[in-house]
């Protein structure tokens, strides 16, 4: 980008030079540790300098991409041109009456255990979520039956021009691990979660055991990024790749999990393109044994090296 020098100086005069990083390497604040460099890692640190990225961007013609901690998400080994917004400044958590006001740069999880200190239930379900609250509105997280929709309120977004709009949840078309986020370009800032009065010690009791059935059965000593594929309709993803002898294979440091066939694991030094690989091997396997289209619940977005 030949004006890159002059996208610097502008985005300088909006936040402070520590929040601007030049040719960052992704994989350093992905889940994953995939992803090559964004030309511009931007971390604002407050709402009106993201309204003033955003328009910067537009009237600059710069491409724009919001990033949350990546959980769910491969950056390609070309990296993403253009600025790359990080809400990692926008972490902050509070309660108001039975509801949680959560910043869009907090994790899901930390909101869950915020909820729990508050005697505050509903939220249980997102005690291993790895995922921001950003994220979280997103791809209408889910887990042991529930989701963000069951709980969200109402959110307070920047749309594309730089304006900032406050939604109801049902303004963003919540469903299986989607919402309209992606399609509207709204950049989440913050989320208000409606809980109910509850019993510290039955929370805590159905968190725990949530968290041990996901340690005991998820590969969480690697990186990853959690269950790749969505659930195909009359089956799971996770046993139908178990039963295509498909645990242990894997391309590079790209390996589906020995203990979660769901998973695929980063055992080191995986590149975003050994793990797509992965994804696709996985894909045509279980199609011809099976005759089962695997849909990706993970993104993948960036440029492939050769770009």
């Amino acid at each position: 980008m030949g004006n890159n020098h002059h996208i610097y100086n502008k985005l300088i005069s909006i936040t402070s030079e520590e929040n601007v990083m030049v040719d960052e390497l992704l994989r350093n604040h992905m889940y994953t540790r995939l992803g090559g460099k964004a030309d511009f890692f931007v971390t604002p640190s407050s709402i009106e300098e993201v309204q003033q990225i955003v328009k910067l961007a537009n009237n600059e013609q710069v491409p724009f991409t919001l990033l949350g901690n990546g959980s769910n998400l491969i950056v390609r080994d070309g990296g993403i041109r253009g600025i790359v917004l990080s809400p990692k400044r926008f972490t902050a958590i509070k309660r108001e009456g039975n509801s949680l006001i959560a910043e869009s740069g907090a994790r899901i999880i930390d909101v869950s255990r915020r909820a729990l200190q508050e005697n505050l239930t509903g939220l249980e379900f997102a005690c291993g979520i790895p995922g921001t609250v950003g994220g979280a509105l997103y791809m209408n997280a889910g887990a042991y039956g529930g989701e963000v929709k069951d709980v969200l309120r109402h959110t307070i977004v920047v749309d594309r021009n730089g304006e900032l709009l406050q939604l109801v949840a049902e303004d963003l078309d919540l469903d299986y691990r989607t919402s309209n986020i992606p399609d509207k370009g709204y950049i989440v800032l913050e989320a208000h979660f409606d809980l109910q009065p509850g019993n510290y010690h039955e929370i805590k009791d159905v968190m725990d055991d949530l968290t041990y059935k996901r340690e005991s059965k998820q590969p969480l000593e690697y990186p990853s990024c959690g269950s790749v594929f969505k659930r195909p309709p009359g089956y799971f993803a996770g046993k139908l790749i178990q039963d295509s002898n498909l645990q242990g294979k894997g391309v590079g440091d790209a390996e589906v999990s020995t203990k979660h066939a769901g998973f695929i694991i980063n055992k080191g030094n995986a590149t975003a393109s050994d793990y797509i690989a992965v994804i696709e091997m996985v894909q045509k396997t279980v199609k011809e044994k099976f005759g089962v289209d695997l849909e990706r619940e993970v993104r993948i977005i960036g440029e492939d090296v050769s770009d």
